[in-house]
């Protein structure tokens, strides 16, 4: 029997490094909760799933068109988790399911219209990709929490230190605030107020979010010297404050004051965080692009996307029409890629997601 599945990325609207920031609480207690306000992409990974005897075989076609196949026995399924493979993180998924279920292979054709290694979650879409393949496949009767965790657990065996919020795209495409207390993952479903245009624009760069991770992980969890403190109020109680208020207003439907808090954001990150990691964070592309007049002019606000780099930005245009013409003259002028997102209001079927644990409804 065959399934069909869609996995989105994840846009992190504010609040990116606090996830694995946040887990240092439970060593250091000292150190703020992290908090995150994320959505889905309208962009993803769309799959077909059998089950397969004895391997994991991957066809994969990219959202530059580019196709790769890979095929990888049980036996060889942790080592391939522990090296370089472009398979790597898929393996390292299917290894976890299979310390947690017996289940034998799989086979996974992937088309992604998700630009991959540009902070829009492509690796960790991937992993819940695979988690939720074996879970249809196999009738695990996984939660959507049981895939998350599956999801980090078989990234973390890859040797990355990300953290725990990238995985929210398991939930799909509606905004949810993340908070991350130590071990513990909170999870609250956020219902906007109105309809949000974001434009993401890949840079069509590269950049480092390993090298990016190390280095910002370098500040903690009590690294001494002026970088690192910096680092850390940014990534602590000054995000938690601007994240809380921009909460309240994607329900209020404000976008306006969303875009500024994107703004002030990338000030900061620029002021306290990137002197942490100099080399990739310069982000020339980036800047350019949180230059250009365009971004004023039809925008509300911006900012770096996910570990920050020259991956992608995001801007919160005034309206949809708005949007179109900035896509338009970023790429004209800056040969970038535009990629629309739209958050809405809520229907039913998002507000009934399982396995919730509601935050408080207020965060200091």
């Amino acid at each position: 029997m065959k399934h069909e599945l869609f996995v989105p990325g994840r846009l992190c609207l504010l609040g990116e490094h606090s996830d694995w920031a946040g887990e240092y609480r439970a060593s250091h207690p000292e150190i703020a909760p992290g908090l995150c306000l994320v959505t889905g992409t309208d962009q993803g990974l769309h799959a077909e799933a059998h089950a397969h005897d004895d391997a994991l075989v991957l066809d994969v076609t990219l959202a530059d068109g580019v196709g790769c196949e890979a095929e990888t026995v049980v036996s060889q399924w942790e080592a391939v988790a522990a090296s370089d493979s472009f398979f790597r993180y898929a393996a390292g998924v299917a290894a976890e399911v299979r310390r947690h279920h017996e289940v034998d292979g799989l086979v996974l054709r992937i088309r992604a219209d998700l630009p991959a290694q540009r902070g829009l979650s492509s690796s960790a879409a991937v992993c819940v990709l695979v988690a939720r393949a074996f879970d249809r496949v196999y009738g695990l009767g996984l939660t959507v929490r049981d895939e998350m965790e599956l999801a980090y657990a078989g990234e973390r065996r890859t040797g990355s230190i990300c953290g725990r919020m990238d995985q929210i795209c398991a939930f799909g495409r509606r905004p949810s605030l993340l908070e991350f207390d130590g071990p513990d993952l909170r999870i609250e479903p956020v219902s906007p107020g109105g309809e949000f245009a974001l434009l993401v624009v890949d840079l069509c760069a590269s950049k480092d979010t390993p090298r990016i991770l190390a280095d910002l992980n370098a500040c903690f969890p009590a690294a001494p010297g002026r970088v690192a403190g910096a680092v850390r109020r940014a990534l602590g109680k000054d995000n938690r404050a601007r994240v809380g208020i921009a909460c309240e207003a994607l329900r209020r439907g404000d976008a306006e004051r969303l875009g500024v808090l994107l703004s002030e954001a990338q000030a900061q990150f620029d002021r306290d965080v990137a002197p942490a990691s100099p080399d990739e964070l310069a982000a020339p592309r980036l800047h350019a692009v949180l230059a250009h007049p365009a971004v004023t002019e039809l925008g509300f606000g911006a900012k770096g996307v996910g570990s920050q780099g020259d991956g992608c930005a995001q801007v919160v245009a005034r309206d949809a029409a708005a949007r179109v013409e900035l896509a338009a003259r970023l790429e004209a002028d800056l040969d970038v890629r535009c990629l629309p997102l739209t958050i809405r209001p809520l229907g039913d079927e998002d507000a009934s997601e399982e396995s919730l644990h509601p935050l408080p409804s207020r965060f200091a």
